[in-house]
Formats: structure tokens, C-alpha cells, sequence
């Protein structure tokens, strides 16, 4: 009879009792093993006529893997098994129904100075029942010497790894155990040592297994409302208690209280097992009163309201369900602000009313969706507790904010005539500083300011205006007429090129004041504004204020007398401020308004201080890098309406972009979309007036002359910046910047020797080669190109090249054109038998300019800030625009252009992609991410 016996520690241990194995023939698995030679001995307690005594016989020892494979080939009904292998073979068995039932999980242990991972059982109610039957019928030869328990916990654990193994082995012998390519998986599917395992590691999985639950009821805690209290008047939260009644709820049943007497003692040992888990895991339960005939637990207020604001996320965090009452809700106080007006404003007729109109207005407080009477902000104001019984349904909300909200509404209720932007004042207000503003609504006039879907009063289209206002434009015309008759400074601020000169020129038309409307733009637009009103209002009186010979004194005077509209620049704004203040104005217009979006700059002050009856802003990018600059705009167009630059910092920038706070995020919607009107071209109602625009990055190799330069710029920067900190080191890394764009755009124009942008018939620019062939298809096509670049002096040197390769004029539009060469330059491009290419400027080209003409653009080299660049872009992707618009961003292989490419693509690398002149975050990484940043890649030269 082959007899077994396991070992903890060493594993299985066949011997034959009175036989030698060695006649046996190996036949099956029992005959291979008889058939071996038993090099082992074992001792093992026999039965004599004196009791029982330890003989020691010969043995043949088998490890975990292979004894795995023995006892699941084996019969049971074999003659030759004694008892005891059967009973060794009956666990491995049931090893392996566990496995199949994928009842097991991974772990990695420390072992022969590595790491292993393996399968292990995941436990359970069932699991334990399981061994705890195998330990009764456990034959006594195999209990000598230690407790069954500790023999069938050693067998499980070893047996359990190769058991697992051999059935994922079956269930995919082509060797694909898993679809997940991680090495740790593999390890696990092969037995293999895992040579990136820690410490770390194994904690991590042996607490993900221990959160498992398995084949165990789940502990619920049931919150029950306290009995014998009129919670719907005056109560004493400090005295009253709430049951917190502790269940256990099998699967897919209903969860069972567990009354002490009346439970069975496994049942109850789980529950009180599993509570002390959940004590554990919420510590406020600890000390809590207790139900002498349950495990429930009697809460004070306080903990309750604690309980299900913190301490129910960590208990579902240990996967323990706290279900509370049937009627209870968590809310937050939110103010709503009602505001009535009369359908005609009263300062239709006399505009010096102006921001000064009145309303009548009335505050209200809500709790979720429930807006509260006057007696219950009442008993709120006077609650003791975040806990409170509404309408027959609790209610958890801030207490501390629900009184002061409630107080606030109290003083406000039923208020009487108030000034619309005083009231619009309350909302940045210290008492309001953390109060949610919720719902802002109005009737009358008011509407159409303050309600979002509320349009203002439909405008027929001007008879002096000779063209045909898309439905948006026809919108903006509207909002402008109606702020305009309010006197209610207005910032439209729509995208490039949706036609924001066009509804400034209909509200002109429309309007037809008795007296001038100033508008202030940059020099580069000056001509597009004459063009654009020759064009589309021809009747309108246009006064350009510009150049050395411009008017002055009393025949300025006279001439802005006679003028509809007067243009001028923000450099001659802020110079001739007091000229400009004498005069009469209707209204003060700023194109680009983000040209004042520095408060603190001459050009912004003098806006400012120039009287009108009505101000507009007309900007693109409404902000660019920081609020502060929508404060600027707004303070121009309504002063005062975001408060002091103090306080607009206090309660919105600090809040806004350090924190995301997005209280403050809704407050100051609330107060600045009554006065700002923004389309973009994403929106449904414009994207049908544009075709299609496709952004693509295209790279270019270096030639060896610039890999070899680029090298030398990065070795000598990282050489300076050795021992450098501060503001030399920042310049050191501005500078190396600088140059390394230089390099990649060409060698003349980092070494400025004026050497010839070919040699011997080659190019010694990738990038220039690139740009050749783009132009070579665009003019071939008959179709015209926009370049853009940063560099004034890459300009002077690409344009006569380019003229010279294309047999064409090359306009290059920069700082230093002037104004009547910048109009001319535009009027030949915009014209059919223009010129097929022009080179810009990206300061001086990119704003304000109509150039549909084209409908390619190249990006010659970056600017690193997406905002500045789709600028730029939109002097050809804009209304009026008919062909689909090819944007090429050029990069080099290899070099600091396509890593940062990258960064911007992916936003993995910047906080902001707003980074003002798109470099100073470059000089704030550390010396090594420099050296990775600037590093020349291998790939980076062409063959």
C-alpha cells in the first residue's frame, strides 16, 4: 500500500509499508512512483501491541509542483492507496475546484532573495467551512506532531500556486494565459521570479485581497430617525440620539439586524467582526452608546451629521453601505436673485441715466430645489444643528452658511428701487464672498441683460448699411442697439474673424448720432477700419487721426464736428488724451481690446479717462493669461462694475486660479455675462457661415551645417548656466532660446553674415527647402499662402528669395511698414492678380487683418502659445473666407521645436497653455530637464 503524508516545509512524502517498491512496474503514476528509488526516509507513528511507535521507513519526496500532479492523477478507488494518500489527494482536488471556480487571487512573497509571485485561495465563509470539515477527517498519522490546521494551511498555500497554474495551462495550452502584456501578469501565468517586485507591492495586493468578500454576508449600518421627537419645531440636538442599526445582508437578500440572543454564534461573530472593521475604519463610532439587546449603536446628532458627510466614504471606502432614512437629502443654501423692470427702459429717452437705471429686485434662499418661506430662514437662522427637518424630509446642509445666507435674504426681502449695476455690485460683495449664487432671473428690459435666454428687442437692419448680417451678426446688432440705449458699456467678443467691425459699423448706421463715435485701434487695422466703412456704410464720415500731420486744436475740433466716426491708435490715444477729452463723444470704441488689458498702462488709463455716453470693447480674446485682464476691459467699458483691483483679486483671481473654486467661477459669470457677448466658431450658429479648417504639424530634418550649430548652442548655454541662478541664469536660457530658433530656421539667420541661403545649388536649411516645396504646389494650384514668423531679420532674408524662386513680388508686412504701404500691401493681396505669397510678421500681421485671399497658412517658426498663433490664423480662416484653409506648423526633427510641439499637443507639460510670450516657463525647469529639452535627437538630421 503507497502511503502519504505532508510535510509543512518539505512537502509530500510517499512511503510503502512492507513492500519493495522496486518490483513494481511503472505503469500509470502510482507504478512511475513505486518504480523510483526511495532515497528518503520518514517516521511515522505505527500501532504495536504497546501502543504506538515511530518506525521509520524508506520515502520518496515530492515538491509542491509535481506532488500537484501526482494527487490529481490519481485514483481514489486504487487498491494500492492507503487512506491517508486518499485523503491527500481528496484536498488537492478540492484545491483545483476552487481554481476552476476562479476563486483565487495573486500575491508576491520574499523567497530565495527575490520576489515570486503566485496563486493563492481568496477565503471566504465557504472556504473556511471547507477546511474546518478536512481538519476533522484529518487520519491521525498525518496529525503526529502538529495541528491539522497548521498541515492543511501549509498544503493549501503550496498546492495552490501550481494547482492554478495547471488549470490556466489547460484552459489555454497555446501558451496565451492573458491578453494583458505587463510583466508582473506574466510572471504570475509562468512561476517566474518577478524582478521589479518590493515590499511595497506585496502590502498593496494582500490588502486588495483582504477587501474582497467572498461567499460572507455584507455588514450594512442602517440609519434609523430618532423616535418620540417633534424635530418639526424646537429640538435639542445635543439630547437627541439616532439608531444606528447594525445588519448583515446576504447576497441578493435583505439586510437582517442582529439582536444578540437570538443569533446563532457563527452568524454573530461575523457581525461583530466586521463592525469592529467598521469602527476601525470610522473611529467616531467608538464611543458611542451602545443597545444593551443588539449590536446597534446610538448616535448623537452631531455624529450623525459627521457620519454622513465624512464618514460614509471611508466605510464604502472598506465596502460597508450606510443607508439613511427614506426621506433625507444632503443640499446646499443657494440664493436665487429675481429682478423686475418695466418692458422700455426709462433712459430710452435720456440716456444720461445710463448704469443708473433702477430695478426692483428681491433675494431668495433655497435648499435644493426648495425655496424657503420668510418663517422657515427663521427657525434656520436659529438652528443649532446642520441637521434639519424640512417639510417632512431631512435635510443636511452647512448650518453656518445656511444662517448667514438666510440673514442676508432676511435684510434684502422685498427690497424696493435699486440702480442695475449697484445691484450687480452685491454679487462681489464681502457679505456675499462664499454665498452661492445660484439663479439669476429678470422681466422686462432686465431680461434681455441679465437672462442669458432672453433675447433683446429685434433691430431691422440699418437702411445705410450695405450688407447682408448673418443670424449671429443680426444678434450682436441687437445686443449692441439695446446696451447702447441703456448706456450700459458692452465688450463684444467674439472670435477672429466673425465679423465684429461689421456689427460695430450696423450699430453706427443704426444709431445715427448727432454726434462722433471715437474708435481706438492698432496702427496695422487703421486702413482695414476705412476700407471696411467705405464699404459697408458709405454714407459714414470717417476721420482718421494719425500721422504727423493730423489735426490739432480748434481745426480738430471742427473736424470731429463734421466726422461720424474718428480713428485713431492706442500710441496716439494715450499721447493726445487731452485733446481727445475735450472733445463730444457719442460713444469710445477699442478694437483689440486686449491692447489695455494692463490697467495700470498710459494707453488703458487714458481710456479710461476719455467721457462718452457709451463704451465698447471689441476683443478676440477677452482673456489671455490672468483675469486681471478681463477686469481692465470690463472697468473700461462700465467702471467700477468688478470693484477695486484689491478686492477683484480677493474674490476671484486668488479663488479662481489657485484654487478652482468654482463658487467664484459662477459668481463671476453672473456679474460679467450681462456685458460681455462671446461667439466662437465652434458654435452651431456660425460654424455653417465657415468651411472647414485642418491644423496640421509638419516637420522638417536639419542639414549637417545646423545640427552642427544647434549643438554648439546647447553645449555653450549648459556651460553657462553652470553655476548661474537668477536673473542671469534666466537670461543665459532666453538667449539659447532665441538662438537655437534661429538655427532652425536657418544658419544666415542665427550667424547674420550675410551669406547666401543656398550652397553649391543646396539648400542649408531643412526648413527653408520644406517651405519651397509647400509653395511649389500652393502657386501652382493658383492659390495664395500667408508665412508667418517672429523675426524680422528671417523675413528680410527668406522674402527676396522667394521673390526671386517665384518670379513674384513678395510683400513683407512688419513693425516698421507704414501705414499707407501696410493698406497697399493688403488691397494688392485681396486682389485677383495679387501676389500668391505674403510674409508677415506675427506681431505686426497677427490681429486685425482681412486676408481671405489665402487659404493656406505657415507657421514658420513658434510662438509656443496656441492663442497668439490661431490669431494669426485667422487673418485668412474668417468670414468672407470660401475655401477650406491649410494650417502647417513647422517644426524640426529632433530638436526643442518638436518636444515643445508635443508638450502644447498633449498638455502633459504645461499648467497653462496661456504663457504669455510663450517662453519664460522654458527658464524655471531644472538644469537636467533643460539638457533633455534641448538635447539634438539622432533622428533630428536628414540624409
Amino acid at each position: 500500500m503507497l502511503h502519504g503524508l505532508w510535510t509543512p516545509g518539505s512537502g509530500l512524502m510517499l512511503w510503502v509499508e512492507g513492500r519493495n517498491p522496486a518490483t513494481e512496474e511503472p505503469t500509470d503514476a502510482v507504478g512511475r512512483v513505486l518504480a523510483r528509488k526511495f532515497r528518503h526516509h520518514v517516521k511515522v507513528p505505527m500501532p504495536t501491541p504497546s501502543g504506538p511507535e515511530m518506525l521509520e521507513w524508506a520515502a520518496v519526496a515530492l515538491a509542491p509542483p509535481d506532488a500537484t500532479e501526482f494527487l490529481l492523477s490519481v485514483s481514489a478507488r486504487d487498491p494500492r492507496i492507503a487512506g491517508d494518500l486518499r485523503y491527500l489527494a481528496h484536498v488537492a482536488r478540492g484545491v483545483e475546484r476552487w481554481a476552476r471556480a476562479g476563486r483565487v487571487v495573486p500575491e508576491v512573497h520574499r523567497a530565495e532573495g527575490g520576489w515570486w509571485p503566485r496563486w493563492r485561495l481568496l477565503g471566504g465563509e465557504r472556504q473556511r467551512a471547507w477546511l474546518t470539515e478536512l481538519a476533522v477527517a484529518m487520519p491521525p498519522v498525518q496529525r503526529h506532531g502538529t495541528t491539522p490546521r497548521a498541515v492543511l494551511d501549509d498544503m493549501v498555500t503550496e498546492l495552490t500556486d501550481p494547482v492554478a497554474r495547471r488549470v490556466l495551462e489547460r484552459r489555454h495550452p497555446d501558451d496565451s494565459c492573458s491578453d494583458v502584456d505587463h510583466p508582473l501578469i506574466d510572471a504570475l501565468v509562468r512561476g517566474d521570479q518577478f524582478a521589479e517586485g518590493t515590499a511595497q507591492l506585496s502590502g498593496s495586493l494582500d490588502g486588495w485581497r483582504d477587501s474582497l468578500k467572498v461567499d460572507e454576508p455584507e455588514l450594512v449600518l442602517r440609519l434609523l430617525e430618532p423616535e418620540d421627537v417633534d424635530v418639526e419645531g424646537d429640538w435639542d440636538p445635543d439630547t437627541v440620539l439616532w439608531r444606528l442599526e447594525v445588519c448583515l445582508r446576504p447576497e441578493g437578500e435583505a439586510p437582517v439586524p442582529i439582536p444578540l440572543h437570538r443569533t446563532e454564534a457563527s452568524r454573530l461573530q461575523i457581525g461583530v467582526r466586521k463592525l469592529t472593521e467598521a469602527v476601525a475604519a470610522y473611529p467616531r463610532l467608538q464611543d458611542v452608546p451602545s443597545d444593551p439587546d443588539s449590536l446597534d449603536l446610538m448616535l448623537p446628532t452631531a455624529v450623525v451629521i459627521d457620519l454622513v458627510g465624512h464618514g460614509a466614504v471611508a466605510l464604502k471606502e472598506k465596502g460597508i453601505s450606510l443607508l439613511l432614512p427614506r426621506a433625507w437629502s444632503v443640499a446646499s443654501p443657494s440664493m436665487r436673485l429675481r429682478v423686475s423692470s418695466p418692458s422700455t427702459p426709462a433712459s430710452a429717452e435720456n440716456r444720461a441715466v445710463g448704469k443708473d437705471q433702477l430695478v426692483q429686485y428681491n433675494w431668495e434662499l433655497a435648499l435644493g430645489d426648495t425655496v424657503l418661506t420668510a418663517a422657515e430662514m427663521n427657525r434656520l437662522v436659529n438652528s443649532k444643528s446642520d441637521l434639519v427637518r424640512l417639510r417632512g424630509e431631512w435635510v443636511r446642509a452647512d448650518q453656518e452658511v445656511l444662517s448667514r445666507a438666510a440673514r442676508y435674504v432676511a435684510e434684502r426681502h422685498a427690497s424696493g428701487d435699486r440702480a442695475i449695476v449697484d445691484l450687480l455690485k452685491d454679487l462681489i460683495a464681502d457679505d456675499l464672498s462664499d454665498l452661492p449664487v445660484e439663479e439669476v432671473t429678470a422681466t422686462g428690459w432686465a431680461a434681455a441683460l441679465l437672462d442669458g435666454d432672453t433675447k433683446p428687442q429685434d433691430v431691422p437692419t440699418p437702411d445705410g448699411l450695405d450688407a447682408t448680417l448673418r443670424p449671429y451678426q443680426k444678434r450682436g446688432l441687437d445686443w449692441l442697439v439695446f446696451m447702447s440705449r441703456l448706456g450700459l458699456g458692452a465688450v463684444l467678443a467674439d472670435d477672429m474673424g466673425l465679423g465684429k467691425t461689421l456689427q460695430l459699423l450696423a450699430l453706427l448706421a443704426h444709431e445715427k448720432a448727432p454726434t462722433p463715435t471715437l474708435l481706438v485701434c492698432p496702427m496695422s487695422v487703421v486702413g482695414n477700419w476705412q476700407r471696411e466703412a467705405a464699404r459697408f456704410v458709405p454714407s459714414l464720415r470717417v476721420l482718421v487721426h494719425h500721422g504727423p500731420q493730423r489735426l490739432s486744436g480748434a481745426e480738430f475740433t471742427a473736424a470731429v464736428a463734421q466726422s461720424d466716426l474718428v480713428i485713431t491708435t492706442y500710441a496716439l490715444l494715450a499721447r493726445d488724451v487731452a485733446h481727445l477729452k475735450e472733445q463730444d463723444w457719442r460713444r469710445v470704441v477699442l478694437d483689440e481690446a486686449q491692447h489695455i488689458k494692463n490697467a495700470k498702462t498710459s494707453q488703458a488709463r487714458a481710456a479710461r479717462s476719455i467721457p462718452a455716453a457709451h463704451r465698447v470693447a471689441l476683443t478676440g480674446t477677452p482673456v489671455e493669461n490672468r483675469l486681471d485682464e478681463l477686469r481692465s476691459i470690463l472697468d473700461f467699458a462700465n467702471s467700477g462694475i468688478l470693484g477695486s483691483e484689491a478686492m477683484f483679486r480677493k474674490r476671484f483671481v486668488v479663488p479662481i486660479e489657485r484654487e478652482q473654486d468654482q463658487t467664484a467661477v459662477a459668481r463671476l459669470r453672473a456679474v460679467t455675462s450681462p456685458f460681455v457677448l462671446r461667439r466662437v466658431k465652434t458654435d452651431p450658429a456660425v460654424i455653417a457661415d465657415l468651411p472647414d479648417k485642418f491644423e496640421m504639424t509638419v516637420r522638417a530634418n536639419l542639414t549637417a551645417e545646423q545640427a552642427a550649430l544647434y549643438r554648439a548652442v546647447v553645449d555653450d548655454m549648459m556651460a553657462q548656466i553652470k553655476d548661474k541662478k537668477g536673473m542671469k541664469r534666466k537670461g543665459a536660457v532666453l538667449a539659447a532660446l532665441t538662438k537655437l530658433k534661429q538655427v532652425c530656421n536657418h544658419p544666415a539667420h542665427f550667424l547674420r553674415d550675410g551669406s547666401a541661403v543656398m550652397r553649391r545649388g543646396q539648400h542649408r536649411s531643412g526648413k527653408l527647402g520644406l517651405v519651397e516645396d509647400i509653395l511649389d504646389s500652393v502657386v501652382a494650384d493658383g492659390e495664395k499662402a500667408l508665412l508667418f514668423t517672429q523675426f524680422r531679420e528671417f523675413g528680410d532674408l527668406v522674402t527676396p528669395y522667394l521673390a526671386e524662386r517665384f518670379g513674384t513680388p513678395v510683400p513683407f508686412l512688419h513693425g516698421g511698414v507704414s501705414k499707407q504701404k501696410r493698406d497697399d500691401m493688403v488691397a494688392s493681396f485681396q486682389g485677383d492678380d495679387g501676389p500668391p505669397i505674403m510674409l508677415l510678421s506675427l506681431k505686426a500681421g497677427g490681429t486685425g487683418l482681412n486676408l481671405t485671399a489665402a487659404n493656406h497658412v505657415v507657421h514658420l517658426d513658434r510662438w509656443w502659445n496656441p492663442a497668439v498663433e490661431n490669431q494669426a490664423t485667422d487673418r485668412a480662416f474668417r468670414i468672407g473666407q470660401r475655401r477650406d484653409v491649410q494650417v502647417r506648423k513647422l517644426v524640426c526633427v529632433g530638436t526643442l521645436e518638436e518636444r515643445i510641439d508635443a508638450m502644447i499637443a498633449t498638455k502633459q507639460e504645461l499648467a497653462d497653455l496661456a504663457v504669455g510670450t510663450g517662453e519664460n516657463w522654458v527658464t524655471e525647469m531644472s538644469t537636467e530637464q533643460l539638457g533633455e529639452l534641448l538635447r539634438l535627437g539622432d533622428e533630428a538630421v536628414g540624409e
